[in-house]
């Protein structure tokens, strides 16, 4: 056979910038691994994410809006899917490594509980040590998958994952590129799925915003990543223009102050709320029900991890129908008036 993956290396060091990650200079895995002969170490990464029963849970998970009625609201596995589009098409225009965005950008919500960021928060208030979902993709890739195994993914893919969130700070100009996609994605499709849901209408959103970014979703996409392409091309940084950053993080503070907070929002996750409280109280109590995959692990607050794992983990779907199941009579065999 060639040495495919020796090719794919060798064209990386030619092509891409001088500051970009390389995969034949990786900082390796926490445990060694044969190089793949066709593969390089990014690519394999995102090849083991990708067929992970994590990602594929994606589809079934909130991204803003709670058990919405129409097809075409996001998902996190969509979501997922146009923070990889948006950081690969940035990471080609700046010759960086699209291979090493595109793992990180998969990876990045693994970690991401039933119901949204509302579940977070109740994670957080549940456990002993708190509840942030990019620690909890960590933990995902590195002791949940592979039936307690992990993925062994590249120290750089765990890097980006572990620092994606806009306080985080990634040690990788392709880490960079993922964190600030996540924000153009989410924004920008959090307020295509408020219009579309009636939260919010046109006439609402910000002029001087819609003048700086555009009035539409994919002009504003499309303004985003060319400031970013404008602004960092040719230099080893990754980031917006004063101008468009700043209309971009004021657009961010826009929607919590008028989307996520609002009642119209709100209601269905305080139904989901009490749901999540009482599974998790219940599997506080009964361990032993919990899959042998999430059995409690030795070490301090194991029990109460292993619950939060368990939840974390559940789909929407999973979710209700197991609060169903445990705390709704069935009805068969009733007589119904």
């Amino acid at each position: 056979m060639p040495a495919i993956r020796e090719m794919a290396e060798e064209d990386e060091r030619r092509r891409l910038a001088p500051y970009a990650s390389l995969a034949a200079e990786s900082r390796g895995r926490r445990e060694p691994l044969e190089p793949c002969a066709i593969r390089t170490a990014f690519q394999r990464d995102r090849d083991r994410i990708l067929h992970c029963k994590s990602f594929r849970r994606l589809k079934h998970k909130t991204q803003c809006f709670i058990a919405p009625e129409s097809d075409h609201y996001r998902t996190r596995l969509t979501h997922t899917l146009e923070v990889s589009q948006i950081a690969r098409t940035i990471a080609r225009a700046l010759r960086l490594n699209e291979d090493l965005c595109e793992a990180i950008a998969l990876g990045h919500d693994l970690g991401h509980t039933p119901f949204g960021h509302m579940g977070e928060r109740i994670l957080s208030e549940l456990s002993c040590e708190g509840f942030r979902h990019e620690e909890q993709s960590i933990r995902v890739v590195t002791l949940i998958e592979n039936e307690g195994k992990g993925l062994n993914l590249s120290l750089e893919v765990l890097d980006g994952i572990l620092n994606h969130p806009k306080r985080g700070n990634p040690s990788t100009l392709e880490g960079k590129v993922v964190s600030i996609a996540d924000r153009i994605a989410y924004i920008n499709h959090d307020i295509d799925d408020a219009l579309r849901a009636g939260v919010l209408r046109p006439s609402e959103l910000p002029e001087g915003l819609v003048a700086t970014l555009g009035d539409t979703h994919g002009k504003r996409i499309d303004t985003m990543i060319r400031d970013i392409i404008e602004t960092s091309y040719g230099r080893p940084v990754v980031e917006m223009s004063p101008r468009v950053g700043d209309a971009t993080d004021a657009l961010r503070s826009f929607m919590f102050r008028e989307v996520y907070e609002r009642e119209a929002v709100k209601g269905e996750e305080l139904k989901a709320e009490r749901m999540l409280r009482a599974l998790f109280a219940y599997y506080s109590e009964h361990l032993a029900e919990l899959p042998q995959e999430f059995q409690p692990r030795p070490g301090p607050n194991g029990e109460k991890a292993a619950v939060t794992d368990y939840i974390a983990c559940m789909t929407d779907r999973y979710a209700i129908r197991a609060f169903a199941r445990l705390y709704i009579p069935a009805s068969e065999g009733l007589d119904m008036p």
